[in-house]
């Protein structure tokens, strides 16, 4: 298991941090920023499915370079509930892992442990 995680300017800007729980489990939380906040008083949908997209890429060794190791080919984000609270928890899993494509699951829940979203990701290798 790479203790490693991606170093991304975007994922700065988020202010995320990270936990590693398995090699097949992580947990990305992201603060509250007014910058965040939509018109209807929740956190933006973008901010939601860019926070699945970085849990469920850093479930991934890098490479030897440092880089993230794959990208995402499919992502589908089903919102349950509008997102209100101090921050969100990306709490992402690997379901399968192949030769070229892996499955990923990530459920995003408020700070009140409510369960705002649910992302499924299919993520490719790079060559």
């Amino acid at each position: 298991m790479n203790p490693k995680f991606m170093d991304n300017p975007f994922d700065e800007f988020l202010n995320c941090t990270y936990e590693r729980v398995t090699a097949e489990h992580i947990k990305v939380t992201v603060p509250v920023q007014p910058l965040f906040i939509n018109s209807a008083g929740v956190f933006h949908g973008g901010i939601i499915c860019s926070l699945a997209d970085i849990a469920m890429c850093n479930l991934f060794e890098l490479d030897e370079n440092g880089q993230q190791s794959v990208v995402t080919v499919d992502l589908k984000t089903t919102f349950m509930k509008g997102a209100r609270g101090d921050y969100l928890i990306g709490d992402a899993y690997l379901v399968k892992k192949g030769r070229t494509l892996n499955h990923t699951d990530c459920y995003i829940y408020n700070s009140a442990e409510e369960l705002v979203a649910k992302v499924t990701g299919i993520l490719a290798n790079r060559e």
